[in-house]
């Protein structure tokens, strides 16, 4: 299945997209359709079936999961992007364990709306993820039954602000400004996806491939990840997991390239989809 969060006409609502159309949910939230478990899931499966919902071209999608207690992202998850960066860098020290970062879910931006440069900034890079999506509350789960606990999977642009970035060890700041943390365009179930660590994905700026790789490349697997993190806090539906990105981000090249008003950026994943922003200059009044 597909779940989507969106706009018909001027209400919000929690759906399920079957052949280009979308079913509506009977639910407050996706966090809260999530939180049903299975019988949740069952209950999206039935509204794909009855009605004859609307055009998914008439609705407006928003990010899948609009405010998530948690919204983190893990750093060096790639040797690819590690090598770019001590290239780089050469005083760039990798981290030896998971090295996670929060980024404040106000930062959440729907798949298609624009990405804002804040005049405070100026190095705004780009990094496709694959972000996977938490649906059982759990804590210490093991690696092997990690996948148990996923809802399902979505792309995230993780957007940094690299000059806010190296201003804390933390870089929580350099990753959370406003509308830098694009999600979308939904979420699919793992029944559909299949493995997630085998799958292409691709970020492309203003038509360019910038970077292209697979998620087969992770140092960490999704399960490793998840049992990790559940070590230290208790993992809720909704919670969103940004897994780590290739090499090709603007920040590593020589000379840096970053991102610029009236520039566009396409982040794909297969078996997902597509997101897709513009970028503009933020009106501060």
């Amino acid at each position: 299945m597909r779940l989507v969060t969106y706009l018909g006409g001027s209400v919000r609502r929690v759906g399920v997209v079957r052949n280009d159309r979308v079913f509506a949910i009977d639910a407050s939230s996706m966090e809260d359709l999530l939180a049903e478990g299975e019988a949740g899931m069952a209950r999206a499966a039935r509204a794909a079936e009855t009605g004859s919902g609307e055009a998914l071209a008439d609705v407006r999608l928003l990010a899948p999961v609009l405010r998530p207690r948690k919204f983190l992202g893990i750093a060096a998850n790639y040797q690819s992007h590690i090598d770019e960066v001590k290239a780089a860098n050469p005083d760039y020290v990798p981290p030896v364990h998971q090295r996670w970062f929060v980024k404040l879910p106000t930062s959440i931006n729907g798949p298609y709306d624009p990405i804002l440069l804040p005049p405070e900034g100026s190095e705004l890079d780009w990094e496709v993820e694959l972000a996977i999506v938490i649906g059982r509350r759990c804590r210490r789960v093991s690696a092997d039954r990690a996948h148990e606990m996923v809802a399902g999977y979505t792309i995230c642009n993780d957007v940094s602000v690299r000059d806010w970035q190296r201003r804390s060890p933390t870089i929580m700041l350099g990753k959370s400004f406003d509308s830098h943390g694009p999600l979308g365009p939904w979420i699919v179930t793992p029944d559909e996806l299949g493995d997630p660590h085998a799958l292409r994905l691709r970020c492309l700026v203003n038509g360019e491939v910038v970077q292209d790789g697979s998620t087969s490349e992770m140092l960490n697997s999704c399960w490793e990840q998840i049992a990790y993190l559940s070590t230290v806090c208790t993992l809720e539906p909704g919670d969103v997991l940004a897994t780590g990105t290739p090499k090709g981000t603007g920040g590593s090249m020589k000379p840096p390239r970053f991102l610029k008003p009236g520039d566009r950026v396409r982040c794909e994943i297969d078996g997902i989809g597509a997101i897709e922003a513009d970028v503009e200059k933020e009106r501060v009044e």
